[in-house]
């Protein structure tokens, strides 16, 4: 397993631009593997990369968590996994084993788990060097542009709602039909849900309906939670918004029991009414993405279901662009970049 030479688009301090670097890749240490890129989602996660607002980051670093690729190399001691086979890296980037979450075999919650792009370089590379218990196998019935926004924004949001309480028939709501929303949607109706898009606009109704919806609420001529009520209101409400102020209602949308999971992260503390909550034993809950194995089991769900990711693509030495394109809000809706290896 020799070293191996490649492209790498590196911020190379906070704020900085991405400059394209030649670098070596080496072989695997222990318990990791190398992979080959093949594509890269572009997440607005990756900004905490670019602008170094992670604690402790350091640079230069090569930002991007949603990997596709394959496996070049792989560790003596690595079990499981075997050079040639296609897999995925996401946000997590591994776990100790030994903190408490961990004994617990809560992994997305390690308090030592690294992360991808922020604690090791990520996937803006022809290369990457992860730790192999972060991996997930990818079917060969899913095209690796489709699979690496599933190894964030999909799993983020497949993995809140099997883990939500909600059960067949049940009425989910999807708040936002952008990056992590339009798959939210299609996971949420392919499970079975009565499901229900909320954004701003009548134009965004027609591919609510497409990509599953069973029912379209405008957010900016009706009244959301007076809406769902009229449902029965919603058993979960899922929110990829980043605007705290557009979730002001979303507790007053929920039936008795209901829970509010937010996927997405709030541009400030969110408000919450006491009484909806005391009184209909409502809750409010957050949700991390997820472990290898989730990723693995949500690109399965994908590739069974039909779920996909609607993309954009860039090549690799347009990372500066493809990134812009993301932060923009313009893209539709996920941004990937393509190596060509």
């Amino acid at each position: 397993m020799p070293k191996v030479l490649g492209r790498a688009m590196q911020v190379a301090a906070a704020g900085g631009a991405f400059e394209l670097v030649q670098k070596e890749f080496p072989e695997p240490g222990p318990g990791q593997v190398r992979i080959r890129v093949q594509a890269c989602g572009v997440c607005h996660s990756d900004s905490l990369t670019k602008l170094g607002l992670w604690p402790g980051i350091q640079f230069p670093r090569v930002p991007g968590h949603e990997v596709a690729g394959v496996l070049d190399a792989v560790a003596a001691d690595v079990q499981h996994f075997k050079v040639g086979q296609r897999v995925g890296l996401g946000w997590h980037g591994g776990h100790c084993n030994y903190c408490n979450p961990c004994r617990r075999g809560d992994f997305v919650l390690c308090e030592n788990g690294p992360i991808s792009g922020i604690s090791f370089d990520g996937g803006y590379a022809d290369y990457v060097i992860a730790p192999a218990n972060a991996l997930a196998l990818i079917p060969d019935d899913l095209a690796d542009a489709d699979a690496a926004p599933l190894l964030c924004a999909g799993i983020t949001t497949f993995n809140s709602l099997r883990n939500s309480g909600a059960r067949p028939g049940d009425t989910v709501a999807i708040l936002g039909i952008g990056g992590l929303g339009h798959l939210a949607v299609q996971y949420a109706a392919k499970s079975g849900f009565r499901t229900v898009a909320i954004a701003r606009g009548q134009d965004k109704g027609p591919l609510a309906k497409q990509l599953g919806a069973h029912v379209y609420i405008d957010s900016t001529t009706q009244q959301p939670a007076a809406e769902l009520q009229k449902l029965g209101g919603a058993d979960v409400i899922l929110s990829t918004l980043t605007s705290a102020k557009a979730l002001e209602w979303a507790v007053d949308g929920l039936a008795l029991n209901g829970k509010l999971i937010v996927v997405g992260a709030p541009d400030g503390p969110i408000v919450v009414p006491p009484f909806p909550l005391l009184l209909g034993r409502r809750t409010v809950t957050g949700w991390p993405s997820g472990t290898g194995m989730d990723s693995e089991e949500t690109l399965n769900f994908s590739a069974l279901a039909g779920v996909r990711p609607m993309i954009e693509t860039f090549p690799l030495e347009k990372a500066e662009e493809a990134y812009e394109r993301m932060m923009s809000g313009k893209a539709r809706f996920r941004v990937v970049i393509t190596t060509g290896m």
